[in-house]
C-alpha cells in the first residue's frame, strides 16, 4: 500500500462520506456491518465493522487535531488493515 494512503487526513476525507450509525456494505468481495459514530464536536469518529459470516473485524478511532491534521489509532490491528478497509469498503447508501 502506498505511503500516502495511510495518510489519517485522506481517510477522514473518506470517512466524511460515510453514514453516521449503521450500514451494510462490501469489501473486497465480502460483506460487512459497519458502525460509524461521530461525536458532537466532530473531532473524533470511532469505526467499528464486522464481516458477515466470517471473522473479519476492523476497529478504529480517528482525531481531528486543532491544526487541521489527523491521527489514526486503530484497536489492536496494524494501521495499514484500517486503511486499506476504509478505502476500500462500498458502504450502501440508501436513496
Amino acid at each position: 500500500m502506498a505511503t500516502g494512503c495511510l495518510e489519517p487526513r485522506i481517510l477522514a476525507e473518506r470517512l466524511d462520506g460515510w453514514p453516521e450509525g449503521h450500514c451494510e456494505g462490501s469489501f473486497e468481495g465480502r460483506r460487512f456491518g459497519v458502525t460509524l459514530h461521530r461525536s458532537g464536536d466532530g473531532r473524533r469518529i470511532w469505526l467499528y465493522g464486522e464481516e458477515r459470516g466470517g471473522g473479519g473485524i476492523v476497529s478504529a478511532n480517528l482525531y481531528r487535531l486543532a491544526d487541521g491534521e489527523a491521527l489514526l489509532r486503530p484497536c489492536e490491528m496494524p494501521a495499514e488493515v484500517v486503511a486499506r478497509f476504509v478505502l476500500g469498503f462500498r458502504p450502501e447508501i440508501p436513496s
